[in-house]
């Protein structure tokens, strides 16, 4: 290979030590890299344009103005870049909302801790067999009470007479009459041929008189037997999104609970006059 054509691979070379140099920031390592390699920097030094200079090097020497590279000193106190102090104050503000969040989530643990506390009482209640006080207050809450089983010998159905009552039961309500039969919600705590009570009475009426609750007549009661636990006939529920290839189809079969009535107290019955 001719000198003319290993003059710039020369140069070439000569600039990467430099540039080595640069980077570590120190005189040592520069003076260095000088006594290695004299015959890389030939004396005088080769102008270093901007067309041959790496992207550092044309900053230091914009930074540097007209003295040249070689005759510049280099200072022993090394300076932070401005992108490397702003990334650690962006790394002390994390540090010190970490700290806030992690306080913030014992907070948080605690307030879960109190949740599945609860959780595990409601369980044990929900687990643990009812005593019969809490059963007969549920039941009066839904509007009745269970007095004991029909025996055999017993012959609670009484003829028709010419009295009506609006009765509660849970959230529905009913106009009987003696003799009927009605159909509600499943009743919990109740068993066929249960004799019920069915204590909110709405209002109360006959061929005389009527009276009206407000919202609750005190001292009438609506006897009844339980003749039947069933499920109602099944209904579809269907649903569908058009254009979204989206169908469900379910089906339900509400429980339900029938009831006879057997009588009705607390209003003046009509005397019935039996055809001679």
């Amino acid at each position: 290979m001719s000198m003319a054509a290993r003059r710039p691979i020369q140069s070439l070379l000569s600039v990467r030590r430099l540039s080595s140099a640069l980077h570590s920031k120190n005189d040592a390592g520069f003076l260095k890299t000088l006594e290695s390699h004299p015959s890389s920097f030939p004396d005088p030094p080769l102008p270093l344009s901007g067309s041959i200079l790496p992207h550092s090097l044309q900053k230091c020497e914009s930074s540097l103005g007209s003295e040249s590279i070689f005759r510049q000193g280099f200072s022993t106190t090394t300076r932070k870049p401005e992108f490397r102090q702003k990334r650690e104050e962006d790394e002390g503000d994390s540090d010190e909302e970490g700290q806030e969040d992690y306080d913030d989530d014992d907070d948080d643990g605690e307030e879960e801790d109190d949740t599945d506390e609860e959780e595990a009482v409601s369980n044990r209640l929900a687990g643990r067999e009812m005593s019969d006080a809490e059963k007969a207050e549920e039941a009066a809450a839904i509007g009745y009470r269970v007095i004991g089983q029909l025996q055999a010998s017993e012959r609670p159905f009484k003829p028709w007479e010419p009295v009506f009552a609006v009765i509660q039961i849970g959230s529905h309500q009913f106009k009987v009459c003696n003799g009927d039969c009605v159909y509600t919600e499943r009743l919990k705590w109740c068993e066929v041929n249960d004799k019920l009570i069915l204590s909110k009475v709405l209002m109360i009426g006959s061929k005389t008189q009527t009276i009206i609750g407000r919202p609750i007549l005190p001292d009438t009661e609506v006897h009844a037997v339980v003749e039947e636990h069933a499920k109602d006939a099944k209904v579809i529920i269907f649903k569908k999104k058009r254009r979204k290839n989206y169908r469900r189809t379910k089906g339900h079969r509400q429980e339900l609970t029938r009831l006879r009535i057997t009588d009705i107290q607390g209003i003046e019955k009509p005397q019935t006059v039996m055809a001679a």
